[in-house]
């Protein structure tokens, strides 16, 4: 949409753009850090594996994909070494997907990408405004995100 403005855009899109600039930042930054080698569709995947790891339906569940799609973009990654399928020890039948020392390492890139995009926002924002985006996106994320 060329020429529109602000108030003819939907509030869904006025959280998505901004997203979609950090995404492009992070990646940027991983890219430049030699992290060049993943999709957003498998990003998006990675960051819901947990600490302890996630099994597949899990995975698949809270990134609302299919577990087909999952799986392919699991294989993706464990193929470039940022994810690794281990035994689940609650379950012999069971694997858990883990991030793998690829992926550790990739993650404190993208943290400081995430805080620098962040700090520029708080700065163009100020602190009060700041602060009460984040609580109110923090107080509509209880009826919106069922994994929180």
């Amino acid at each position: 949409m060329t020429g529109g403005t602000v108030d003819e855009l939907n509030v869904g899109l006025l959280l998505f753009i901004p997203y979609r600039a950090m995404e492009a930042r992070v990646f940027a930054a991983l890219a430049d850090e030699g992290f060049d080698d993943f999709t957003p569709a498998q990003a998006r995947v990675m960051q819901r594996i947990g600490p302890e790891g996630t099994r597949m339906t899990e995975l698949a569940e809270a990134a609302q994909v299919t577990k087909q799609t999952a799986s392919f973009l699991v294989d993706q990654l464990e193929r470039s070494g940022y994810v690794t399928r281990t035994p689940d020890p609650s379950d012999a039948r069971a694997r858990l997907v883990r991030i793998a020392d690829r992926g550790r390492a990739a993650q404190p890139v993208a943290a400081a990408a995430v805080a620098e995009v962040e700090s520029e926002w708080r700065a163009h924002l100020g602190v009060r405004d700041w602060e009460r985006l984040r609580g109110a996106l923090s107080s509509l994320r209880e009826i919106t995100d069922p994994y929180r």
